[in-house]
């Protein structure tokens, strides 16, 4: 695995915005992940709205990707992380901070459209495909 999605990426490449399903297809399947913290999202999201479609639609997206699980050392990157944030007197959504440390840990590029947000994450390799 190379790149691992932020929400928003999956959010864009479900309604085919931008550039991120072009670049979907440049890769194999292998090389794609999505943090369980991302699935709970979108599955958040799903939910709120009573959409059977948009599950449908994040099953078959999620089928052919890699769903990596958030485990003890990316719950001890996190938790390094956000505090290293706060004793800079910066804050990532809890979610967010998650999804940035599993990416740290993993070795992975963050693909995400909200680069600015994530910029401040020391280390952590970013790319958008919008």
């Amino acid at each position: 695995m190379r790149f691992l999605f932020d929400t928003n990426t999956v959010s864009y490449a479900l309604r085919g915005y931008g550039q991120v399903n072009e670049q979907i297809l440049e890769h194999r399947p292998s090389e794609i992940g999505v943090s369980a913290i991302t699935v709970a999202e979108l599955r958040f999201g799903a939910h709120k709205r009573g959409s059977r479609k948009l599950h449908r639609l994040l099953d078959a997206f999620l089928a052919p990707v890699v769903e990596v699980p958030f485990d003890s050392r990316a719950a001890d990157r996190y938790g390094k992380l956000a505090a290293e944030l706060q004793s800079r007197g910066e804050t990532l959504e809890m979610a967010d901070a998650m999804i940035a440390a599993h990416a740290l840990e993993l070795g992975v590029i963050l693909v995400t459209h909200n680069v600015r947000h994530f910029d401040r994450v020391d280390g952590l390799e970013i790319t958008d495909w919008v």
